[in-house]
């Protein structure tokens, strides 16, 4: 009985794979249409069976022929072009476009070694799997390729072959043997072959098939006999395609009137028993449609559903019977008007954002304004930044810096964060991740293990983690950046691999699903601090003093803070079973499919994400094949820290989210003896009066109750059988079951809630990501100098303490959470949480230079000797100089004036260090230039000094060194407690990536200025107080990091040690009166001088 898909011939099909059975065919519109088919189908169909259709138009390829399926969700699409298409079926858009050397791709195979091409020329080109670039080619027949198939290693072909009155079909088969490349003995049948299929079954043999139905099976190896013929009965008079079933147990034939045959070996065949049931289409509802309201101008008028007719439609109207009626112009904005300027006769205002960019809605009715949903959105009078963001709330908001001549010298981040913890800036690229790093910050046991930890290689996210702690821990409520750290992330081609490394302007525009991204990201740095632990030989200085030591022989300690040691069992049907031990550093919820509304602990969905069983296929040893077994997962230990990815990556997981915090805010209102109306929202009087007899009232406000389903503690039990109970835990438990730290003999832990991620959904900005963060006693302790715990909001630099009911509270309108870290009690007792300081006195002891081309007479510094080694309060005079990464991005406003979106990217390009006391006080002790791996869009060359060449290891003639080498150098001055002097160091500190005490900076641009002025150069000081000429043609740094001493000392002499500040303050404002005398411009020399041509500079010389 066949079916009528398409009242079309039919002209592709695809065996039954994948998921669902599934045909895909392609008719004459050139669409291509996929048939979902129920689990079982025979000759016979049930009745009410329902098929679904997918069309995907292919506007630009009218000449496609060919489809092939390689996974669950791509499709590649072939034809009479010169390329490919590779489809998501998910997206239904185009992935990729591959070129083909030889046009006219009609046929498409794949195995697990190449993909194969047929050519309308005869050919078939074997192809990579991974590049699609040509391996072999057979030239089949000289006149066309009608179809092949592959199995095993043999490839069988048919087609047509040029005579003299044109073509005509070849009854030879061309076989061809995979492992030698080679073709072996023809294939002779007895019909017009069109089409052929391997059926393996017991042996090889072939279906070979003519467009007239006629069928014969044989051997490819063989010789076919007439006797193995048989006829199908088309409706239309040809067979257009032909198909076998992977089960091998039916066929499907489409002809030329789009029916579709399908033939079985048995009355019930097997098609995909492992499939998932068939979604069936709903039932028409036109005939209950809802009346659409005329009045809605901008309602679609697609939603009517009308008949396909070939007569005249309205919108034919002839143009002589219409007269134009011009549309009027919308009146112009109130707030326009209101804070427009005029300069002559235009004038000039900022956008208000009430409408939407470049669009104006077509208005009929003047009355009517409820077609504009941004009208309803009342415009504040502060301005844009004030501008409402429809339901997020306002510290939930994407924060961003605004920038001023200065830069961020006087952006306010104390209105942002008024504590004493660091915040993290946004605007360096892939800064996504600024709350995973908080949250691995304030895991004191994690943050006590990177920051002993130092190793030799180049790029180590650990030892830059590390070295980004550090600048958090001193930081005293100053915002810091994760350069370095990134700059290093973006050089590990794992992260690149897996899609973690995003372009500028994806991040800018919100391309990229958040959730997603940062749930990656946490598995990838996981993963990665534990392989560089594990690959780090830990010296004996780094080993904690008491028996819990952060090194052990076997693993890693982040793979004893964070791994879950497990048994993976693998039942097969033949009753073999096989036992792998694993671990998994964190866990991915796994959702029930309940759409009932059934109640739902957040343990329970713990438990069967972490103990999953699941039915799949998996080669047995016994059975020698892959065949469908039973997986399941025990847990043999669990960790002390409990990561989760939530996955919430779709509307059906939110909606599961949603409705158990449903069910769980009327649960807990029920407990209090009150019942929940639809329509009522509780006040907070009502709420007190269900309370208990007592008035003991356990949670303060019925607000606190709403979207919450996570539990702030959870208990988990280990079974003698190998098994794992999971519960949520609360306070009422504990008063009942005791302290939990006593139970853990028994194996119970209880495990707190100790951060939460969370994506911020918002269109306007894109979206962010945010972390609640329980900080603990000890950094509290170390900031404020008190003991208590908090839950703390991080939006970047945004920092604020919030009750902790609103770090479980997910509105999944726009607060979906993504990452769960759970501790165990008592985590930090287990660990030895002593930091010593990895950084020794010998990085600043000479070293080999990464240029191959420098000589020891280029040399412009002495490394310090042993007995110069810096102590605690020496001077060190400092420079550095940079180069642009890129370039700085900034718009034009209304008014004329300049707005700076993003700032330009820098990179530390040369560091000088000179000594500040001693025999050889002003000789530079180093001066490195940094290598960089990045593109330098511009050196700056009349600023730095730095020429293209002297950053390449092949050229340069410099002393070359990488950024972490110096950075270590730097990060031992300040640790010993140098003062250093220089010359504008907060932007050098800033770029260089440090956190440096403000006690241990000496800044003359700051020592030798006047409050409410300008800031005055090292060159305009230099020429008044010192007499010197610097920075004529170029920047030298040893020569500003000399000068700036040399102004350090002018200052104490002149300031009598800063003991006379009356008498120094006129002198300043001497120097500010000559200094607009002069416009700020130092005189052109007639013979130049400088600090390198005074005796100071003979000493080098001669050393």
């Amino acid at each position: 009985m066949p079916l009528h898909f398409l009242a079309q011939p039919w002209s592709a099909t695809h065996p039954f794979k994948s998921m669902a059975v599934m045909i895909f065919g392609r008719s004459r519109a050139w669409r291509m249409v996929s048939f979902f088919s129920p689990r079982t189908i025979s000759s016979t169909w049930p009745v009410g069976a329902s098929l679904y259709l997918i069309t995907c138009k292919l506007d630009e390829n009218e000449d496609m022929h060919s489809l092939l399926l390689t996974d669950s969700s791509t499709l590649l699409i072939g034809g009479l072009q010169n390329h490919i298409l590779e489809i998501d079926l998910n997206t239904v858009q185009e992935t990729q476009k591959y070129a083909v050397e030889t046009p006219g791709v009609t046929i498409m195979r794949q195995t697990n070694r190449f993909f194969f091409c047929g050519h309308t020329s005869g050919k078939v080109s074997l192809r990579d799997l991974r590049t699609f670039k040509v391996e072999h080619e057979f030239d089949a027949f000289s006149g066309s390729l009608s179809d092949f198939d592959v199995h095993g290693n043999l490839l069988a072909a048919c087609g047509f072959s040029s005579r003299l009155t044109g073509l005509a079909c070849d009854r030879f088969l061309k076989v061809y043997d995979l492992r030698m490349m080679r073709a072996i003995t023809p294939l002779q049948v007895h019909v017009d072959p069109a089409f052929l299929r391997f059926i393996p079954t017991y042996t090889s043999r072939l279906a070979i098939i003519s467009q007239s139905g006629q069928c014969q099976f044989c051997e490819p190896t063989g010789l076919a006999n007439p006797a193995d013929i048989f006829h199908v009965n088309p409706v239309g008079p040809l067979l257009m395609t032909f198909d076998v079933s992977a089960s091998k147990q039916a066929l499907a034939f489409g002809d030329s009137e789009g029916c579709v045959h399908l033939w079985t070996d048995s009355p019930e065949p097997s098609f995909n028993p492992y499939s998932r049931e068939t979604e069936f289409a709903l039932p028409c509802l036109v005939d209950s449609l809802p009346p659409l309201d005329w009045s809605q101008d901008l309602l679609p008028l697609s939603l009517i559903p009308v008949p396909l007719t070939t007569d005249t439609l309205l919108s034919d109207w002839p143009a002589a019977n219409s007269a134009p009626a011009p549309r009027r112009a919308p009146p112009v904005d109130a707030e326009i008007l209101r804070t427009m300027k005029k300069v002559g006769f235009i004038g000039y205002a900022p956008n208000p954002r009430t409408k939407l960019r470049n669009q104006i809605p077509y208005r009929l009715k003047e009355s009517d304004s409820e077609f504009d949903s941004f009208s309803q959105v009342t415009e504040s009078p502060v301005g844009r930044e004030e501008e409402p963001h429809l339901h997020v709330s306002k510290k939930y908001r994407k924060v961003t810096i605004k920038y001023s001549k200065l830069g961020l010298e006087d952006f306010d981040f104390k209105h942002y964060n008024k504590t004493l913890f660091a915040g993290l800036e946004p605007h360096i690229p892939n800064a996504y991740c600024n709350c995973m790093i908080q949250v691995l910050y304030f895991l004191e046991p994690v943050r006590c293990l990177i920051q002993n930890h130092l190793c030799q290689k180049e790029f180590c996210l650990a030892c830059e983690l590390g070295f980004l702690f550090h600048m958090l821990d001193l930081s005293r409520g100053d915002p810091c950046q994760g350069s370095n750290f990134l700059r290093a992330f973006r050089t590990i081609p794992e992260a690149s691999a897996l899609g973690l490394i995003l372009a500028d302007s994806d991040e800018a525009s919100g391309k990229g699903n958040l959730a997603r991204l940062i749930q990656r990201w946490n598995r990838f740095i996981l993963t990665q601090l534990h392989q560089d632990m594990q690959e780090l030989e830990v010296p004996q200085a780094y080993r904690g003093a008491g028996g819990s030591s952060f090194c052990s022989s076997g693993d890693s300690v982040i793979g004893q803070l964070f791994s879950c040691e497990m048994e993976n069992c693998s039942l097969c049907r033949c009753g073999s079973e096989t036992v792998r031990a694993s671990s998994t550093l964190l866990f991915t919820l796994s959702y029930p499919d309940d759409k009932t509304g059934k109640n739902y602990d957040f343990a329970q969905v713990l438990k069967r994400s972490i103990c999953l069983d699941q039915n799949t296929q998996a080669w047995c040893d016994n059975c020698e094949k892959y065949q469908p077994t039973i997986q399941t997962r025990n847990i043999r230990h669990l960790p002390d820290i409990l990561v989760i990815n939530c996955e919430v990556n779709s509307s059906k997981e939110a909606d599961f989210w949603r409705m158990q915090a449903e069910v769980a805010f009327k649960m807990a209102v029920k407990k209090h003896g009150g019942e929940i109306s639809k329509n009522k929202e509780f006040a907070l009087a009502d709420w007190k009066e269900l309370g208990s007899p007592e008035g003991v009232l356990v949670c303060p406000s019925i607000e606190e109750l709403k979207n919450v389903w996570l539990p702030f503690s959870i208990r988990m039990k280990m079974t003698r059988n190998k098994g794992l109970d999971v519960c949520n835990w609360t306070d009422g438990d504990e008063m009942q079951w005791g302290p939990a730290r006593a139970e853990e003999e028994h194996g119970v832990y209880v495990y707190d809630l100790m951060a939460t991620v969370v994506h911020i959904l918002d269109s306007r900005t894109g979206g962010s990501l945010v972390a609640h963060i329980k900080v603990g006693e000890t950094y509290h302790q170390r900031k404020e100098g008190v003991t208590h715990q908090q839950w703390y909001l991080f939006n970047d630099f945004l920092i604020e303490p919030i009750d902790k009911h609103e770090a479980v509270q997910f509105d999944m309108n726009w607060k979906v959470p993504a990452i769960l870290y759970y501790v165990k009690r008592n985590l930090n007792s287990r660990y030895n949480l002593n930091i010593k300081n990895p950084i020794e006195a010998s990085v600043l002891l000479a070293e080999a230079s990464l240029a191959r081309k420098q000589r020891k007479t280029h040399t412009t510094f002495i490394p310090l000797m042993l007995n110069e080694m810096p102590q605690i309060g020496d001077l060190v005079g400092l420079d550095a100089e940079f180069v642009t990464l890129n370039e700085e991005e900034a718009e034009l406003r209304s008014d004329g004036t300049k707005s700076t979106i993003k700032p330009s990217q820098m990179s530390v390009a040369r560091i000088t260090c000179v000594r500040g006391q001693g025999p050889n006080e002003g000789i530079p002790f180093i001066d490195d230039y940094i290598s960089t791996q990045e593109q330098v869009v511009d050196y700056l060359t009349q600023y730095s000094g730095i020429k293209p060449g002297d950053l390449d290891a092949k050229i340069s003639s410099k002393h070359l060194t990488t950024l972490k080498s110096t950075y270590l150098k730097l990060r031992f001055l300040i640790d010993i407690g140098v003062k250093f002097v220089g010359h504008g160091l907060q932007k050098d500190f800033r770029v260089i990536n440090l956190m440096v005490p403000k006690d241990q900076v000496l800044d003359t641009v700051y020592l030798f200025h006047m409050p409410r002025k300008r800031m005055i150069s090292l060159r305009f000081l230099a020429w008044y107080f010192l007499d010197l000429k610097i920075q004529g043609e170029t920047h030298d740094s040893i020569e500003d990091a000399r000068t700036a001493l040399q102004l350090y000392r002018k200052y104490l002499e002149l300031s009598k040690n800063g003991t006379e500040p009356e008498s120094f303050h006129k002198v300043l404002k001497g120097l500010y009166e000559k200094g607009r005398k002069m416009d700020w411009k130092v005189p052109e020399p007639e013979g130049q001088t400088s600090p390198k041509n005074a005796a100071v500079f003979s000493s080098v010389l001669a050393l």
